[in-house]
């Protein structure tokens, strides 16, 4: 089964998901799902990579995300999985870096986030786990965990006017004009 992937305007992408009670069979299929939707985003787009990907986002409504082992490395498809994930303390510097999103088409933006987060979530086989994540880790999981609560990393720019940016041909960011390509986007703000 293929799931498509939503973007916005889809409201399901504004709305927290619901905690997960029992990881059984069905929780597991969803999750190898999950993966298997991002890595064919990921086969269409020859500039991007699959970075990870929230159950909300193929439109379950359901505090899962998986998240890709290796970064850097387009030809490792392995994930991990991550249920019910919260952060519990912000920690580090306030760093803007650029962000895109499966669920927001042909746009990136330049997202003030912390560069150290703690995380407590539970992994596949329902044991508790707890963690540390810097940098680009930290990034991604504040992004993740953000669409299990309802937002979209452009919520958190929706008025810096330099911070939308979309790729070019080449694979470059080029920035966009706020006032006509962002300020009143019924794709993005509905």
């Amino acid at each position: 089964m293929n799931d498509p992937l939503i973007t916005l305007p889809n409201l399901h992408l504004r709305q927290s998901s619901k905690k997960v009670g029992l990881i059984d069979k069905n929780i597991k299929e969803l999750i190898e799902r999950m993966k298997q939707v991002t890595l064919d985003w990921e086969a269409t787009r020859e500039h991007e990579v699959g970075v990870a990907l929230a159950a909300i986002q193929i439109d379950i409504s359901l505090r899962i995300i998986v998240v890709r082992n290796d970064f850097d490395n387009k030809e490792d498809p392995s994930f991990h999985a991550l249920i019910n994930p919260t952060i519990t303390k912000y920690e580090g510097e306030l760093l803007e870096d650029f962000e895109g999103c499966l669920s927001v088409k042909d746009l990136y933006g330049k997202v003030p986030r912390h560069s150290k987060i703690r995380v407590r979530a539970l992994d596949i086989s329902g044991k508790e786990v707890r963690f540390n994540a810097e940098g680009f880790l930290a990034r991604v999981f504040q992004h993740e965990i953000d669409h299990t609560n309802g937002k979209v990393f452009i919520d958190h720019i929706k008025n810096v006017h330099d911070a939308f940016y979309a790729l070019d041909a080449d694979g470059n960011l080029q920035q966009l004009n706020y006032d006509t390509d962002i300020k009143d986007s019924k794709a993005l703000w509905g």
